[in-house]
This record gives C-alpha cells, structure tokens and sequence, in this order.
C-alpha cells in the first residue's frame, strides 16, 4: 500500500508538468528558465514556497530538534518568519532589479548593475558551489524516506529515480512546469505532515504528553550559551538572504511587482505545519530514543502511528518536496552556466544546451552523494552560508550606490574562502556564532573598505534599485537602453 500511493502521487505529479507545457509563453531560454516572465501570483506563491519548504522541512528540521532540542527549532522557525517580514519589502526589489536588467541569474543582475564580468562569473561559481550541496542534500533526504518508510528499492535505484523525475519536470517546460508541480507536492506534503502530527498527539493523549519528555530532560525545551548565539545570529543571516539568493531567480519569473507582494502576504500561512512536526519530534524522543540517524524520527513516528495509506502519502509528500527542489536547482545551475560562465552563444545555441546541462548536473550530484555524509543540516548549512556571501553586493544594486564591482568581487572571495575554512577545519567559532555571518562579515568589510578607497565616481548605471522605481515600472521613462544588458547574454565575453 505505501509504495502504491507513492507512486500514484509520482506519476500524478509527471503528468501535472506534461501537462504545463500547454499554454507556456513563447519559446527559447527564458521561457524555460522563468516562464517568459508571465506567472501569476498564485504560481509564484507555491513556486517560491516549494524551495523554501524542501525534504528538510520534513525530515532535517524535526531532525535537528531530536539530536540538538530546541535551539534548532528557534532558528529554523524563526528565520523563515523573519524572512518574510524583510521579503515584503525586498521581494518587490529584487523583482525590479530582474526587470531593469533584463535577468535570468542573480548573476545577469549583477552584470547589468556594475558592468563587471568578474564580479558576474564570481556570483554564478558562488551558485554553483551552494547548488551542488543543496540538491546533494536533497538526494540524501529522498533515500532517508524511501528506506525509512519500507518503499522496496535501493539505495542507486532511489537516486536514479529522483534525478530522471526531476528531469522530467524542467524537461516539459522548465520554470512553469515546476510552478505547476509545486501545487501538487504542496498538497500532499501540508496533508502527509497534518496527519502524522495529528495522529503523535492522539497517541501521546494530549499536546501535554506529547512533551512529557521536558520533564526529565529539561535541555530539550531551553536554550542557552552557545546555543542562544547560534540561532539568533542564523536568524539574523538567513532572514536577510532569504530573498536575496536561490528564490530571486523564481521571483524573476512573476508578472508583475504586486504580483510578488500579493504572494509574499500569504506565505507565513505554511507555518502552521511546525507546530506538528515538533510534535512528532517530541513523541520521537520519548518512543524512539537513541535513533542512529535522527533525521528519520519523523518517518519512525509516522511508520508507528499511522495506517500504510497516510504512510504512503507522507512518502509521497517528502518524496516531491526534494525531486521538485532538484528540479529547480537543475534549472538554476543550466542558467548560469549557460548565460554568465560558459562563452556566449546565440539565443537559440544557448536553448539547445539547457537540457544536456541540466541532466549533466542531476546526474553529477547524484554521484557525489553516494560519497556523501548523511548529516542533512550541515549540507544544508553549508549552502546557506554560501549563498550569503552574494548579500553585499545585493544590498549595493537595491540601496548603496558607493559598493564597487572589484572590491565587491575581493569580499566575495573572501566570504567563500572563510566558509570553506570554517566548514572543512570545524573551527570552534564556527560552531558559537553561524559560520556564514563571520564569513559575510569578512566579506563586506573588505567590499566596504576597498569601495571607500577606490578612485572614480559611480556611473549611471549604478543608481540603487529603491532610486529607479519610476524609471524601472514605466517603460517609456527608462534611461537603461535595451542593448546595454543583451536579453541573452550575447555579446559578453
């Protein structure tokens, strides 16, 4: 039964994205990396939330709270709601920025804004190495739920599987086919974690029992020391960056600005599933003590509580969340390599070499997996803290005409070079304080300090994002021509 209705939900949601192709705008590579730019709110609404709310969501958060207690909890949650606070008035600004510059990347923005290709490739190698970990992060979630909850396959078959459905999802029409499939693992994936919560409640008789644990080990509901910095100083970083990094590209693809704003309102909505999977969280430390990988308590809860079908939906449910993050980070790393690393090509050279990288990058990613560590959170926080580094000279295109386009490429630098010594040496500090803010201060000191010694005045083109709204939304008082920013990349070498 568990492994029919999970794959009556696969095969439901390959029909979805076929079924997308129809009624897309336009052809070529911007419709298949952002829709044509033409997705309504409510698309972009579950869009956006399909990245936000990955196979981590449901197996790395009530993970994290099972081996750490309540200190994961605080900044996973808190982080989100605080990014949503700052996504509405930042969302509407990067979408601004996609339309002033004619974007695809996060990279093509920051080529139009500061006219520099070294800070415009430096941005793309930043999304590539965050994108690699994450989807990673997402193949290791998939075999923890196909192997958790008794699905019959192995470990190759499981991620041979997940990277042929998600290339199918960017295959029928890249973004919009992904929009349209992220309704359906939304469904399933609210309806798998409202039944699994609801049934650790009844069982534990009461949300009181859920949490009798505290009782007897009062660390699990506190937080304090090192653990209080660290959550406070990730909400802070991540809340900034929420909008800033991986779902600009998504944002990209709406409408219009109030398009954004409208889906941004109705987002924290989403946040009424916490509530139940720290509940599974919870019963899984009084019931399931001791779990060799703790990110399965979630799955040990739902297998001993729940009849095969709600089983068969939760699979179902964590099953789309990581193939559907996978097919947008496929869809991610195709744009920049094609628009702001690879050499330049004509429109219709650059469409035919989406698809061959996209499957290259499933296929590269699946492979590192099988050498991968099973700990989701640190690969998880790794990309993060990567990611972070592009904040700097984000804050430069929306708000300080005085960051420049070389020193700004120095504190990007050194941002991933700080990451990556704080990851791979396991400094001390980086367990206190989030590695990602030490390395995105780091990185905007050396940004800020250079810029105030760089000589020359800002050009035009500089002008902040929050400064151009009349000329950005009203087409016919624009001072950025057209040709300055090729709509393809064309001409850029």
């Amino acid at each position: 039964m568990i492994a029919t209705v999970f794959a009556v939900v696969m095969a439901l949601s390959i029909g979805v994205a076929l079924a997308a192709r129809r009624g897309g705008t336009g052809k070529g590579a911007v419709a298949t990396l952002v829709a044509g730019r033409a997705l309504p709110s409510r698309l972009i609404f579950f869009l956006a939330v399909g990245e936000i709310y990955s196979i981590g969501t449901m197996l790395g958060f009530p993970g994290g709270i099972y081996a750490k207690g309540a200190s994961y909890g605080i900044w996973f949650i808190g982080y989100i709601l605080a990014g949503y606070v700052l996504g509405y008035f930042l969302a509407p600004l990067v979408w601004r920025a996609g339309k002033a510059y004619d974007a695809v990347t996060v990279a093509d923005v920051m080529y139009g804004h500061y006219r520099n290709r070294l800070l415009e490739r430096l941005t793309a190698v930043s999304f590539v190495l965050a994108l690699v970990p994450w989807a990673i992060f997402q193949f290791i979630g998939l075999q923890t739920v196909l192997t958790g909850l008794g699905i019959p396959v192995t470990r190759l078959e499981a991620i041979v599987g997940a990277g042929v459905i998600a290339f199918v999802y960017v295959a029928a029409s890249g973004m919009r086919s992904t929009a349209f499939v992220a309704i359906v693992k939304d469904v399933f994936m609210l309806l798998g974690i409202m039944l699994a919560g609801i049934a650790a409640v009844i069982a534990a008789k009461g949300v009181p029992g859920v949490f009798a644990v505290v009782e007897t080990t009062p660390r699990l509901a506190t937080v304090s020391g090192a653990g209080l910095v660290f959550a406070m100083t990730t909400i802070f970083l991540q809340s900034l960056q929420f909008y800033l990094t991986l779902p600009a590209q998504f944002l990209f693809s709406a409408r219009s600005e109030a398009g954004v704003k409208k889906s941004v309102i109705w987002m924290p909505l989403y946040m009424l599933m916490y509530p139940l999977l720290v509940f599974a969280a919870y019963y899984g430390l009084q019931t399931r003590p001791g779990l060799h990988n703790a990110d399965s308590v979630f799955l040990e809860v739902t297998r001993e509580l729940a009849p095969d079908w709600i089983v068969g939906l939760v699979a179902a449910g964590a099953g789309l969340a990581g193939v559907l993050v996978l097919a947008g980070n496929a869809l991610m790393f195709s744009g920049v390599l094609t628009r702001n690393i690879l050499p330049k090509r004509s429109q219709a050279a650059a469409q035919s070499r989406l698809k061959p990288i996209m499957a290259a990058f499933l296929v590269g990613t699946a492979a590192l997996t099988t050498f991968a560590s099973s700990i989701m959170l640190t690969f998880l926080n790794l990309a993060l803290s990567l990611t972070a580094q592009l904040v700097p000279a984000w804050l430069g295109v929306l708000f300080f005409r005085k960051l420049r386009a070389v020193p700004l490429a120095v504190g990007l630098i050194a941002g991933c070079t700080t990451v990556a010594f704080l990851y791979f040496s396991h400094a001390a500090v980086g367990g206190v304080v989030n590695s990602g803010l030490i390395a995105a201060a780091v990185n905007a000191a050396v940004a800020a300090g250079m810029s105030a010694l760089y000589a020359g005045k800002p050009v035009d083109h500089e002008i902040p994002i929050v400064r151009r709204a009349r000329e950005i939304l009203s087409p016919a008082r624009k001072t950025v021509q057209p040709e300055s920013v090729p709509a393809t990349g064309e001409g850029r070498s």
